[in-house]
């Protein structure tokens, strides 16, 4: 169904939002740039996405339809599953004798449409309606999942309940075995790990308490309460992820760890299982591992400007390490397995040796690190020096002899990549001294330390504001802000001429689509390289904190100082920086 240009362009001066000369200028602009219409009216913010698909609705003769405040039957909404109504932009809101109707953005995905008619058995019927309205009607999927998970939960715990309190004391194996295999835990454990991965969660703690069972999860860096259970279920919970984890039922007196895999929705999803007793009895923690989530660049995750340049500049290096620094969990695997992405080339031989393997990669020799048969990084990274590889990825140097294994690697024609655990890029140096790296070591191997932290990501309906005098001043005491204007100056992000009263700021503003105003994270960064004077330093001996006002003078843009550059491009909160950077 192709739009009549010359109706689209009445119909847009009927309306009276675009005046004749705009329409004209945006025509000429849409030939120049080979575009339609409607998409340069849209991207130069001439009109509305709304007013836009009514429009497109009026000339094509097809109801436009808003879902904002509708309240959709969940049994008609579930015609479309989930990840296809999200990757569709499709959904299904309506049934009756004539057919079924369906909400689009393209009334054009004819294929779509078919695919929908088979499932359902309806006759379909095309409505066109915004973006708005589709993520409004994409929410309702998770708030009646909700619902009904809610059910289960409450239905299944009180025949669990009973049937746990007929045994007291100390269980056998054979009888832990069989509460994991009793119907309402399984439904439980299943609940718990399904609506987990709607709700998009790293982490799953079951935590004991005295009266009750906890359970709760971390959604983009913060635990949130997911429900409270009768404390009876925590026995039955636990041994059926011990089952699926492959774990010992009856030790409950040791810390345990296991995995297990699931496919759903045709994605593979791997789970880190680790149990550790409590006075109250076993928490249980589960790490959510997606198997598919790679793809990503290094500007996704929010690296940019020189520090992007000099990422790039190492990575055509032949030999010598890059190394990922930062806390548990910043992203740091994600950043070398990136990297690693952009170097795996059909004429290097890459080998990793990791714990745990989080993403399976294509062409890449992975290995697992084994303690409890020997198989540590150092024994692991010696065996890889016999395989024969050009480039190695180290999973963590935790001890002298990893790092010592690691420098000799770099030292001898490989390019190593490698995590370690350190707050800021240069404090990586005196870390790896204090392991017995001697620094001459360091100097001839070493080409780039990033140190990293993750941020909430605003979602699009966030608020616009500038700093107030007070509040520059405190700004003031946490970054130096003359540096800070002048490398926005140079990134063009503010004009020449701004100041700090002009340079904007956004705040979170919760929504349908988010209940806090933040949806998914992104990485905020300071990349180190080991240049001359950097070298000179590090063989004098010199402190952290003069390796990094070196680092600063050279270009470095520190953690703190990208915080403040991804806030003033809309991509986070001034609040959440100081949150997640803590000096």
């Amino acid at each position: 169904m192709q739009i009549n240009e010359e109706q689209f362009k009445k119909v847009v001066l009927d309306s009276g939002i675009v005046t004749r000369s705009v329409l004209d200028e945006m025509v000429k602009k849409a030939e120049e740039s080979k575009q339609k219409l409607s998409d340069v009216l849209l991207s130069d913010g001439k009109i509305s996405e709304t007013d836009l698909k009514r429009m497109e609705a009026y000339v094509l003769e097809i109801p436009f339809v808003s879902l904002l405040k509708k309240k959709i039957d969940f049994s008609i909404l579930s015609l479309i599953p989930e990840p296809i109504a999200r990757n569709h932009n499709i959904i299904a809101y309506e049934k009756s004798d004539v057919g079924l109707e369906v909400a689009m953005l393209d009334v054009d995905d004819l294929p779509m449409i078919d695919f929908i008619k088979k499932r359902s058995g309806e006759r379909i019927l095309p409505r066109i309606t915004d973006s708005a309205s589709i993520k409004a009607a994409l929410v309702q999927y998770r708030k009646s999942l909700q619902a009904d998970f809610d059910n289960i939960i409450q239905k299944e715990t009180l025949s669990l309940n009973t049937d746990v309190n007929k045994k007291e004391g100390e269980k056998t194996e054979a009888e832990l075995k069989a509460l994991a295999e009793d119907l309402p835990v399984i439904k439980i454990v299943d609940s718990l790990i399904f609506h987990a991965i709607l709700q998009n969660t790293s982490d799953i703690h079951i935590e004991p308490g005295e009266k009750e069972l906890i359970v709760r999860y971390r959604i983009d860096g913060i635990l949130h309460d997911a429900m409270i259970l009768d404390k009876n279920t925590g026995p039955g919970i636990t041994t059926r992820i011990k089952v699926l984890a492959n774990l010992k039922l009856d030790e409950k007196r040791l810390p345990q760890d296991g995995r297990f895999k699931i496919e759903q929705n045709g994605e593979k999803i791997s789970f880190r299982v680790s149990t550790l007793p409590t006075f109250y009895g076993e928490k249980t923690v589960i790490r959510i591992l997606k198997e598919s989530s790679h793809g990503f660049s290094l500007d996704s995750l929010g690296f940019h400007g020189e520090g992007l340049e000099r990422i790039h500049e190492s990575l055509k290096q032949r030999i010598g390490m890059v190394l990922a620094t930062g806390p548990t969990g910043s992203g740091k695997t994600t950043t070398l397995y990136t990297m690693l992405d952009i170097l795996n080339r059909p004429e290097v031989n890459i080998s990793t040796v990791e714990d745990p393997i989080e993403y399976q990669m294509p062409r890449v020799n992975q290995t697992q690190v084994k303690p409890e048969i020997g198989l540590t990084f150092a024994n692991g990274l010696r065996s890889l020096l016999r395989q024969d590889p050009d480039i190695m990825m180290v999973g963590e140097i935790r001890d002298g002899e990893t790092a010592s294994l690691a420098i000799n690697a770099a030292l001898t024609g490989h390019l190593v990549l490698s995590t370690i655990h350190t707050n800021s890029a240069a404090g990586a140096i005196p870390r790896m001294i204090d392991m017995g790296v001697l620094p001459f070591l360091i100097i001839s191997t070493v080409k780039t330390i990033i140190a990293q932290r993750l941020v909430r990501k605003l979602t699009a309906n966030k608020e616009k504001y500038f700093l107030s005098k007070d509040e520059i001043k405190n700004l003031a005491k946490l970054v130096d802000l003359d540096r800070m204007l002048k490398m926005l100056k140079d990134e063009k992000l503010i004009g020449p001429d701004d100041t700090w009263e002009q340079v904007p700021f956004y705040k979170p503003v919760k929504s349908a689509e988010s209940s806090d105003g933040y949806s998914n994270r992104i990485g905020i960064h300071e990349v180190l390289k080991v240049t001359t004077s950097i070298k000179e330093l590090i063989i004098r001996g010199s402190s952290q904190d003069e390796i990094e006002e070196q680092a600063k003078r050279e270009g470095m843009m520190t953690i703190l100082e990208d915080g403040v550059f991804q806030a003033v491009l809309g991509m986070t909160s001034l609040e959440e920086v100081f949150r997640v950077v803590s000096e």
